[in-house]
């Protein structure tokens, strides 16, 4: 009865099998694509706790932004940066509030990276051309820009702490930074780089976060300190607001590890992952407060329009204490590379084991995060244009992602009633993204140009030393 009986077609008189060996063929794929996700790193764990998420959270959003703060407050002013600062978390807790909630959307599905939403709202093509683009942007300037942060706070520290040491060019520092990213690298998966993130996350909610403000408060406020804009031209004032724009959503964009962290954890129908995975988030955002609001308002108060593109190097003394903190900061960047590069290297191997067929080994994991970390660390040591790629980076890519994109899917897979709170805030939070992304790169593609003028390649900026 089971036996299979050959069918031929009028055509081709190939011999096409019955559905006994369709669905052994079918059977077959599904294991090998159960495998693969097995070993891709984002969905081979599911045994993360709700404190995963608290610090893979704080260790996404707390990293290089919060530094730039103060700085982007002298370029906005008291009141429209205070609003801007505040506004932000606001925006960015509801459109997480929504990812978060959107992860199983589907019953019996889960939406395991970004993409995945992406495509099921606006289907399998035109989603991943939405959502992985943007993500990218995001995740591989993430990684340039905290190659750039790491040399510099080891840069500084190196100067702090051996004032009469020889003084190295930014770029060897950076370099030092990288090397440990391609031993750190070969991590497997998400849940194996748990320590580091705890570190990460300890570093900035303890240590340098909590130096900047502290550090400021015991300098004093400034003699001579000025709180209005530092350009001498209209045009100048207005492209460094824009800037400034860009630089505090930088310092927003975690959203685009959500899905990914949520993936890790379990799930089952009494108790889907979205219950611990908000816990962990209202957590981290809390402790995102505590870290971003002092910083920022602390720091302009001290220092005015005089402040530096980063807080730690305007601050001078205690010299010992300003060493540690850019040590502290150098940790934190350590785990936050880490984090980011995660969804880029599940990306890479899924594109080699699913669409080119090569098989999951070890040396192709190798052989991909080592040259994706090389390729991050050249493009770090050719443009280190520090507060200028948190403004083009944070306009062009964590915008679209973190402030409106959830928004936008959440109108189209919910349909909310016209004019209900729901709709609403999704229409404000679309608005107001697009007005950042609009502007935040402006202002930070001009800054690049500024600087460029002045930089020889593979050198520091002139008077940077």
């Amino acid at each position: 009865m089971d036996a299979e009986v050959p069918i031929y077609t009028m055509e081709t008189e190939v011999p096409i099998y019955g559905k006994n060996n369709y669905n052994n063929n079918a059977e077959e794929r599904m294991a090998e694509e159960k495998a693969i996700d097995d070993w891709l790193p984002i969905t081979s764990s599911r045994t993360a706790k709700w404190w995963f998420s608290a610090f893979h959270s704080v260790t996404a959003i707390v990293g290089a932004g919060v530094l730039s703060l103060p700085y982007a407050m002298s370029q906005l002013g008291w009141g429209a940066g205070v609003s801007f600062l505040v506004l932000s978390w606001v925006v960015t807790l509801y459109s997480l509030w929504q990812m978060v909630e959107m992860h199983e959307l589907v019953p019996g599905k889960r939406f395991d990276r970004y993409h995945e939403l992406g495509q099921h709202a606006f289907g399998d093509k035109l989603g991943l051309w939405i959502v992985v683009p943007a993500q990218l942007v995001v995740l591989i300037g993430l990684n340039i820009v905290y190659l750039i942060t790491g040399g510099i706070s080891l840069q500084k520290f190196h100067d702090l702490v051996c004032q009469t040491c020889h003084k190295m060019r930014l770029t060897y520092f950076i370099l030092i930074f990288s090397s440990v990213h391609f031993v750190l690298s070969q991590l497997p998966t998400f849940n194996s780089i748990s320590g580091v993130s705890l570190a990460a996350a300890v570093m900035s909610i303890s240590s340098y976060s909590t130096v900047a403000w502290a550090a400021s408060i015991e300098k004093g406020v400034q003699r001579g300190v000025e709180y209005g804009y530092k350009s001498e031209t209209k045009a100048g004032t207005v492209f460094n607001f824009f800037n400034a724009l860009g630089s505090i959503a930088f310092a927003y964009g975690g959203h685009n590890v959500v899905m990914e962290i949520q993936a890790t954890m379990p799930s089952t129908p009494h108790r889907p992952s979205k219950k611990p995975m908000w816990k962990g988030a209202v957590v981290a955002y809390v402790i995102v407060a505590l870290c971003y609001f002092p910083v920022a308002i602390i720091g302009y108060w001290k220092f005015g329009n005089a402040v530096d593109e980063n807080i730690l190097i305007t601050l001078q003394r205690p010299r010992w204490l300003i060493a540690i903190a850019n040590m502290f900061v150098v940790i934190h960047l350590i785990g936050g590379y880490q984090l980011y590069a995660m969804p880029v290297f599940d990306m890479i191997e899924a594109v080699f084991t699913k669409k080119l067929n090569f098989k999951p080994t070890w040396y192709l994991r190798f052989i991909s995060r080592n040259t994706y970390v090389a390729f991050t660390t050249f493009i770090a040591i050719t443009f280190p244009f520090f507060n200028a790629l948190l403004g083009f980076f944070g306009g062009f890519g964590i915008v679209p992602t973190t402030y409106f994109l959830p928004s936008i899917i959440w109108l189209m897979v919910h349909k909310p009633r016209m004019c209900s709170f729901s709709f609403l805030a999704c229409w404000f939070c679309i608005i107001f993204g697009v007005v950042l992304t609009i502007v935040g790169p402006i202002g930070g593609l001009r800054q690049i140009i500024l600087q460029a003028k002045h930089y020889k390649f593979y050198h520091d900026l002139e008077g940077s030393e």
